[in-house]
């Protein structure tokens, strides 16, 4: 069976938005746990303080969840339900993965989010995690692949 151009780009523009809403859900979620992981509401210290170490930290890890998102479409091989649940899944797994190297980071080296988000100026300990998110989201990124 053949299907028209306007089916073949419908199915693709709903798998676009599907995939979409999955990831803004995962960096929604990404940013809440980065928020409940520093002291205040985060996104007051980034817009009103425009402190510089929470702003890194919370891109840095939207940046990793966008990295398996990315991923687990890639690795969905075309196929939208198994790709929506594995970037579900895979994405909750790489947020989980990156708090608890937050909380490791805090216990082994002393690194602590809540003290870091404290700081006025950028410190080389945000600068840290930060590159920790990005590396815990392309493992995971290329784990699912």
């Amino acid at each position: 069976m053949t299907t028209t151009l306007l089916e073949h780009l419908a199915r693709g523009a709903g798998a676009i938005a599907s995939y979409a809403a999955v990831g803004v859900i995962l960096m929604i979620i990404g940013f809440y746990v980065i928020d409940l992981a520093t002291p205040g509401k985060l996104s007051h210290v980034i817009r009103t303080e425009r402190n510089p170490n929470a702003t890194l930290l919370a891109t840095s890890a939207l940046a990793a969840v966008g990295l398996i998102v990315a991923a687990s479409i890639w690795g969905s091989g075309g196929r939208l339900t198994d790709g929506l649940a594995g970037t579900a899944v895979f994405g909750l797994v790489g947020i989980v993965v990156q708090t608890l190297a937050m909380l490791l980071f805090d216990r082994v080296v002393g690194i602590s989010v809540r003290d870091l988000v404290k700081e006025p100026e950028l410190q080389p300990g945000a600068r840290l995690l930060a590159v920790t998110h990005i590396a815990i989201g392309l493992i995971t990124a290329v784990a699912v692949i």
